[in-house]
C-alpha cells in the first residue's frame, strides 16, 4: 500500500516542477547572478579584482583575510608557502605578520616550534580579500560600531 502511494507522490512533485521549469523558461524569468548568460563567457579579472586595502575585520576571532594573491601558491602534505614569508622565523626578515601563536599548538595546548598539522592549510579559515560584487544583500551589521 505504501508503494502506490509513494508513487503518486513523486509523480505530482516529478510534474509540477517540470511545470515550474517551462513556465519560468517561457517567461523569460530565468536570470544568471554572474550577470551573464550560461553560454556567454565571463572573465574572472573582471568580476574579482584584488583589493590592496586591508578590510577591517566584522567579528571577534574573525579570520584575518589575505591581502595578496594566493593563485600560485603551493599548499599540500608537504608544503606549505604561505609559511616561507609568515612562519614566526621568517616574518621579521619578510615584514610580513607573523601567524598567531594558536597556529602552534597541537590539539593538547601542547607549543610547538613548527605549524600544527591541524593549522597546515592555511585557506581552511582564511580567504583572498577581493572587491567583488555581493551575489546577495548582506543586512549584517557588527555587534561593536566602530
Amino acid at each position: 500500500m505504501r508503494q502506490p502511494v509513494l508513487a503518486g507522490i513523486l509523480a505530482a512533485a516529478t510534474t509540477l516542477t517540470l511545470a515550474g521549469i517551462g513556465l519560468a523558461q517561457s517567461a523569460g524569468g530565468l536570470s544568471s547572478l554572474r550577470g551573464a548568460g550560461i553560454d556567454e563567457p565571463v572573465v574572472l579579472d573582471q568580476v574579482f579584482q584584488q583589493d590592496t586595502q586591508r578590510f577591517n575585520r566584522e567579528y571577534r576571532q574573525q579570520p584575518p583575510l589575505i591581502p595578496h594573491s594566493v593563485e600560485q601558491y603551493q599548499m599540500d602534505l608537504k608544503v606549505n608557502q604561505c609559511l616561507g614569508c609568515h612562519d614566526w622565523s621568517n616574518a621579521g626578515d619578510r615584514g610580513a605578520p607573523t601567524l598567531s601563536m594558536t597556529h602552534y599548538l597541537d590539539r593538547d595546548g601542547v607549543e610547538m616550534d613548527h605549524v600544527a598539522g591541524t593549522r597546515w592549510f592555511c585557506n581552511q579559515c582564511h580567504v583572498p580579500q577581493v572587491n567583488a560584487p555581493a551575489l546577495v544583500d548582506n543586512a549584517f551589521v557588527p555587534s561593536v560600531a566602530r
